[in-house]
């Protein structure tokens, strides 16, 4: 019987240099261009941006059904901008709960900052599986392959590809492997990639639902409750319903998702009573894990989502810092497979994405010491609250976590350089309209500039009116600034940084 036991990964030395394939391993044309291990928001994010491009993708998903719990997550404004990108916003805006922009820090109870550079200024609460199901229905209508009931269990890799290997003994030959399986990542434990930080010490347990005390009874009982050692609150959102944040220490089994008695035996333990809580909207449990991997490219094996990077869920920056790695990876993979990418296009993966993660991480440190009990972090918590008076410091926070505050380094220049580019007004219509292709984007307002032999992988509006300070931009695909001017031959020089060589 084959054994499900994962198979070592060939680690490569150099990430352009995939090793040689072990003896008996057959040299032979990939089936798939990418295999993606799996199917959560970033993998099939990523499936999708590739298919932009016909790249030939299959998604490999372990888990048969969707999660048995419903947890409620949050696009931040960043998020949002990227499924307008790619004219998905309209079927998710539907099915989620816009709230302001406000209160993510640490929880720090603050107004919306004034003045957010974005057209989409809230936060979308959507359950877990809703989003999931629509990026993975995205993903299949644009091609992709998904298979669930599959988990990786072996990789090789050598200078032509990849093979995959199936817990039920398959294998599979492709051109390149992501590992977006999560923070237990098999793929990165086969690539024997470091993974740092530090370790889960507490578990809470977090959910939203009804109580059934009338809200003055709830509010008199948390005051007289007054510090505890632990993560404790009920915050009202407002029609009877509570934000429920609970030690879980002394639940039962750690694997199974909790019930709403764990919740009412942990409100008993700590307040004394429940509450009467009661009709769960959704129920999860959370550690306080913190970890980066060491790097998240060997050879023809990549590592995006929570397989690169674990955190806790303060602020709600988790699966949205996963789709945007998928954004940033995607057109840069496709680039690859497609033959046009300049040689250091896939590294500037790892170089901007990176230092995101690690910004993200040291965020919800932060965050965490501020919701500790202890008598020094809560004197700096209530410096914070006061600094965050300030319109500038609350919004500065507010745009880290929302994922707007990221300006990646592609060289010296005006501030825009290197930033995301907002949804600005167009002669179209709006800029985010001319952007579901995936294709990059020069916005000419001089009428003056060509895209040339880069026609096939950019799009080119000469638009006097465009809504900007600058005379050009180059957007890329991801939405950022490569480049501002009006010189045609220094427009040239960075369409080839971006975008390979002309075509003839």
């Amino acid at each position: 019987m084959h054994s499900s036991r994962p198979t070592a990964v060939q680690p490569a030395n150099d990430v352009s240099a995939p090793p040689s394939p072990a003896a008996g391993v057959a040299r032979t044309s990939p089936v798939f261009d990418v295999v993606i291990a799996g199917c959560g928001p970033t993998g099939a994010m990523l499936a999708a941006e590739l298919r932009l491009h016909d790249v030939r993708v299959l998604v490999l998903e372990k888990e048969t059904e969707p999660v048995s719990f419903v947890r409620i997550v949050g696009l931040h404004i960043r998020s949002l901008e990227l499924m307008a990108m790619r004219g998905l916003l309209d079927r998710i805006l539907p099915l989620g709960r816009r709230r302001p922009a406000a209160g993510f820090f640490a929880a720090i109870a603050k107004p919306a900052p004034t003045g957010l550079d974005t057209a989409y200024a809230y936060l979308l609460g959507i359950p877990q599986p809703v989003i999931v199901r629509l990026l993975e229905e995205h993903a299949i209508e644009r091609g992709a392959q998904v298979r669930h009931g599959c988990a990786v269990v072996g990789v090789e890799q050598d200078e032509e590809g990849v093979t995959v290997e199936m817990a039920d003994g398959e294998r599979l030959r492709a051109g390149y492997l992501v590992g977006c399986d999560g923070g237990r990542s098999t793929v990165r434990k086969l690539l024997g990639v470091d993974f740092p930080g530090e370790p889960t010490r507490t578990q809470t347990l977090m959910g939203e639902m009804e109580a059934g005390v009338p809200p003055e009874e709830i509010a008199a009982t948390v005051a007289g409750i007054g510090e505890t050692p632990h993560a404790f609150w009920l915050r009202p959102f407002g029609g009877g319903v509570y934000s429920v944040v609970v030690p879980a220490a002394g639940v039962r089994d750690r694997a199974e998702p909790p019930t709403i008695e764990d919740f009412r035996q942990q409100l008993r333990a700590v307040a004394g009573t429940d509450f009467g809580v009661h009709s769960p909207r959704w129920m999860s449990r959370f550690g306080d894990a913190t970890r980066l991997a060491e790097r998240y490219r060997v050879g023809r094996v990549l590592l995006a989502g929570d397989a690169a990077h674990i955190h806790p869920p303060i602020g709600g920056q988790g699966l949205n810092l996963g789709v945007q790695d998928a954004f940033n990876l995607g057109w840069k993979l496709a680039a690859q497979v497609r033959g046009w990418a300049p040689e250091t296009l896939l590294d500037t993966y790892q170089a901007e994405r990176h230092p995101v993660a690690a910004d993200v991480l040291d965020n919800t440190r932060a965050q965490a010491a501020l919701l500790s009990t202890e008598a020094g972090p809560r004197a700096l918590r209530r410096l914070f609250a006061e600094l965050m008076d300030f319109d500038e410091v609350n919004r500065h926070l507010i745009e880290k976590i929302a994922g707007l505050g990221v300006r990646y380094d592609v060289g010296a220049g005006p501030d825009l350089l290197g930033r995301r580019l907002r949804d600005i007004d167009v002669r179209q219509g709006h800029l985010y309209d001319l952007l579901h292709r995936g294709r990059g984007l020069l916005l000419d307002r001089t009428e003056r500039l060509t895209v040339g032999g880069w026609s096939d992988r950019v799009d080119h509006l000469a638009d006097p009116t465009a809504a900007l300070d600058v005379p050009c931009v180059l957007v890329r695909p991801d939405g950022h600034v490569a480049w501002i001017g009006d010189d045609q031959r220094d427009l040239d020089d960075h369409l080839s940084r971006w975008f390979g060589d002309p075509a003839h």
